[in-house]
């Protein structure tokens, strides 16, 4: 993913952050921090570690919408993260950017080099975001388990250049990502396994099998 700072020198950088009037965040590992945000309407940019953005229903069911690494970007634009189902966590220690989408609204008519190259990079990420969300309907649109798990190892192996998988998180969360039911996911994983189309070594998984 673009780095949302890409071609902005440092101090060009720390000039951009004064006039959008950022806040700069820290957060400890399993830290549950979307009520420290206090506007709704704002843009989070993920410096430095890794945070998930998950929804718990009613009915005790828990998803995790979004993984969010280092120059990721989340929102109120992007995810219905304003709704009290949803909590971002951190998985990490990690260091975010807080700007109000109002401020960056406000800048448009700025015209320097920096900040032209800011709205690029933030146009890019914004498209890039489109194409993952599409990727993720994608894999939650598959009628079976098995297809879920075959079109996510699909599309990270695509991502990655190989047939080697490894998993970002564990064999909880991945059931939690494709909103299957862990058991059952235990069971197809198994059965993919025997039947010759991967092999599974702790969190690496690899492909046995044609991708194209």
């Amino acid at each position: 993913m673009v780095n949302l700072f890409h071609n902005i020198s440092e101090k060009n950088q720390e000039k951009l952050l004064k006039l959008l009037e950022a806040n700069t965040l820290f957060f400890k590992k399993n830290t549950t921090i979307l009520s420290m945000i206090t506007e709704d309407n704002v843009i989070g940019i993920v410096l430095s570690g890794y945070i998930q953005i998950v929804r718990n229903d009613d009915f005790g069911n828990r998803t995790i919408i979004e993984e969010l690494e280092e120059n990721s970007i989340f929102g109120t634009l992007f995810s219905s993260i304003s709704d009290s189902e949803y909590d971002i966590v951190t998985k990490e220690d990690t260091k975010l950017i807080i700007i109000e989408y109002e401020r960056i609204i406000k800048s448009v008519q700025i015209h320097n080099v920096f900040y032209t190259q800011f709205i690029q990079n933030l146009l890019q990420i914004l498209s890039d975001k489109i194409n993952e969300k599409n990727e993720r309907i994608k894999i939650l649109t598959k009628k079976t388990i098995r297809n879920k798990l075959l079109e996510y190892f699909k599309i990270v192996s695509k991502k990655n250049g190989s047939r080697n998988i490894y998993l970002p998180f564990s064999f909880t969360e991945l059931a939690d990502y494709l909103a299957i039911d862990r058991c059952a996911m235990s069971r197809e994983l198994k059965n993919l396994k025997e039947e010759g189309f991967i092999t599974i070594k702790n969190k690496k998984i690899t492909l046995l099998y044609s991708i194209l």
